[in-house]
């Protein structure tokens, strides 16, 4: 403890000693990058920072933690637990509800505060505007899935949580409508929703289509756990040629995509989508008024804590089978990025609370997510139905490779998780409107990610 302690007393003078230097030159404040006053692995909560008197902004996602209703542990709580370990840090959070696009103009108009989830930069990016937490080899001693936002041997980005990709069930309901082994494949998937139709009052999928952001969910499940393979989200789909064609075998991104054109043309989900209510949708998947909603593993403490009938909400893999064997994709949720032109306390400040989510306040499970501290294995009880499952993680591109995604993904307007709610969107308005059939919105995806390849000349394997 006392090494650790007088490491980063020493860095810290360092660091003081560089700001100095660096406030007496010509160069515009803003413009200037502070070195990272300490590394994440030497924080040692309670003790590092122990008498920084600061106030951080924090951008994120979670909206509806700010309420004081929230059906779970909300920011307002969270805060004050650290502040009775660091009450000289002061944090104030601000969500924002619009996040993927709003924040990358916060972000590059520079003054956004510091602490946010990072969004969709390219990795080559990310000195510019975040601090390094330390190195790969560093942090993958300390944390899961450290390579999410990774470059040139540095980690720029520290999960917030992390998800298992699969649907939510309402057990009741299945029950009632006599389904007695959880669907293993699309035409299983899209039976069941069937009986729940015909036997029980209960909306049988849930799109969640006025919200947006939720259509996200349906791009998650197109790597591991429609194709258990590691590679493909990396490494596979930016080189492969039509990836949205029909394998034959209910595999892949035309299966997982199909499932919901399917849902949707044969009348299995609400009367009118576009009146759907994200807040509202807790209580009846709840109450039993919904059986199943494409969501991240994050949703199901939320749905239980969102009435009296939390037994009766269960999480499953996503109906695929590959090659007789179910897959989940796995991986960290958005990530913190600390600001790289920051004070050194502030950055110092930024830090601690970072671990402090990390390691102390129990927020993955809280919100019902696998944990990120490597000191950490307890496991919410709802990954129980994933016994036999296995977990599958995103590798991360090859070397040179890193930003190709997402040239591709901005070439061809598609944007694979990575916020391109709309064209998900599209696929249940056709369906509804039967304008237009599923293999033609597939080829016309097609179209666009092998113009996408042409343009950036991307080898085709």
């Amino acid at each position: 403890m006392k090494k650790n302690v007088n490491l980063v007393k020493s860095l810290g003078a360092v660091v003081l000693l560089a700001a100095m230097v660096l406030s007496s030159c010509a160069k515009k404040e803003e413009a200037s990058v502070n070195a990272p006053s300490v590394a994440y692995k030497d924080v040692v909560l309670g003790e590092t920072g122990k008498d920084l008197k600061v106030t951080l902004k924090l951008l994120n996602h979670k909206t509806d933690m700010l309420a004081d209703d929230y059906p779970g542990k909300n920011w307002a709580a969270y805060l004050k637990e650290f502040n009775e370990m660091y009450p000289g840090i002061k944090v104030e959070v601000e969500g924002i509800t619009t996040y993927a696009d709003t924040v990358l103009m916060r972000l590059q108009g520079g003054a956004w505060g510091d602490i946010m989830m990072i969004p969709a930069v390219d990795k080559k990016d990310l000195s510019e505007y975040f601090m390094p937490f330390g190195s790969l080899s560093d942090m993958e001693k300390e944390i899961r899935f450290a390579t999410m936002w990774m470059y040139d041997d540095k980690v720029y980005g520290v999960p917030y949580m992390a998800n298992a990709q699969g649907i939510l069930y309402n057990k009741k309901i299945f029950r009632d409508a006599g389904i007695t082994e959880l669907p293993k494949t699309p035409d299983e998937y899209i039976a069941a929703l069937k009986k729940v139709k015909a036997k029980t009052n209960a909306i049988p999928l849930y799109t969640n289509y006025a919200a947006g952001w939720t259509m996200g969910a349906w791009d998650a499940y197109i790597a591991g756990s429609a194709t258990g393979d590691a590679d493909y989200q990396n490494n596979v789909l930016l080189h492969e040629s039509n990836p949205f064609r029909n394998y034959g075998d209910g595999t892949h991104a035309y299966a997982v995509y199909k499932i919901l054109y399917d849902a949707v043309a044969n009348g299995l989900i609400e009367d009118d989508y576009t009146t759907t209510d994200w807040e509202g949708c807790k209580g009846m998947m709840n109450r039993g008024e919904i059986a199943t909603m494409a969501l991240g593993s994050w949703a199901v403490s939320q749905m239980q804590g969102a009435g009296p009938n939390a037994a009766d909400i269960g999480y499953m893999s996503f109906p695929i089978t590959v090659n007789g064997k179910q897959y989940a994709t796995a991986g960290g949720d958005y990530c913190y990025g600390i600001n790289a032109h920051i004070s050194a306390d502030k950055q110092l400040a930024s830090l601690i609370f970072v671990k402090w989510l990390t390691e102390k306040s129990h927020f993955s499970y809280n919100e019902g997510g696998i944990p990120i501290s490597l000191n950490d294995n307890q496991y919410p009880d709802l990954y129980k139905s994933f016994d036999g499952i296995d977990f599958v993680p995103d590798n991360q591109a090859a070397a040179g490779e890193e930003d190709i995604l997402n040239k591709l993904n901005a070439d061809s307007e598609l944007n694979i998780n990575n916020g391109g709610n709309s064209k998900v969107q599209a696929i249940i308005e056709h369906a509804f409107n039967k304008d237009k059939d599923f293999d033609q919105i597939m080829n016309e995806w097609n179209e666009a990610w092998t113009s996408a390849q042409e343009k950036n000349s991307v080898r085709i394997n």
